[in-house]
């Protein structure tokens, strides 16, 4: 149990027979009535973010999160297939609990989070940036510059993003996995 004093960013509570991250808080006094905290919490299982609000003082209960370094090694009619980096143990991960799968290489390094009491996934994060190289574009046209365009690309995991039209074939680039964008080319 904990009370809204020992709120902090990334303590996971049960709240609504779910369990929520705090993104966000704020200790608010006004000037007239009692104290409160407003919050935003981002839901373990499907990521959605909602904004609540609890008097001073109100008693949470506290879940046990760990972070776990995985390895992706493949998919299957099951589901993703990972391996613990430290143990050497596999696990399947079905795809709604991860992040950004369509950005997902053989090998790629990713954080499993796991409920501690129930060993059970809550959710799999890749990095905020990967890098992929780009499998197919159309060229650029020489002067078309006058405007922020972009154009279509395909990257090597069969993932398709919008990229600046001076990106070709062949070239290495960051994706920011939160938001599917472009980031930089990568030299």
């Amino acid at each position: 149990m904990a009370s809204t004093a020992d709120f902090k960013n990334g303590l996971v509570i049960e709240y609504n027979n779910d369990l929520y991250a705090i993104t966000e808080f704020q200790h608010v006094k006004p000037g007239k009535g009692p104290a409160f905290v407003r919050t935003k919490l981002k839901s373990m299982r499907t990521g959605k973010v909602l904004d609540n609000t609890f008097t001073s003082g109100h008693k949470v209960v506290t879940a046990r999160v760990e972070k776990r370094p995985h390895q992706y090694l493949y998919k299957d009619d099951f589901g993703y297939n990972f391996m613990n980096s430290e143990t050497f143990e596999q696990i399947v991960v079905q795809e709604e609990l991860i992040n950004a799968p369509q950005f997902m290489k053989d090998g790629q390094e990713v954080d499993i989070f796991f409920h501690a009491e129930q060993e059970s996934v809550l959710s799999v994060e890749l990095p905020a940036y990967v890098e992929l190289v780009i499998t197919y574009t159309e060229p650029g046209i020489k002067g078309d510059t006058a405007t922020n365009a972009s154009k279509a690309a395909t990257l090597e995991t069969g993932a398709i993003i919008q990229v600046p039209l001076f990106i070709n074939q062949d070239d290495k680039i960051k994706v920011d996995t939160r938001t599917s964008s472009y980031g930089e080319r990568v030299k």
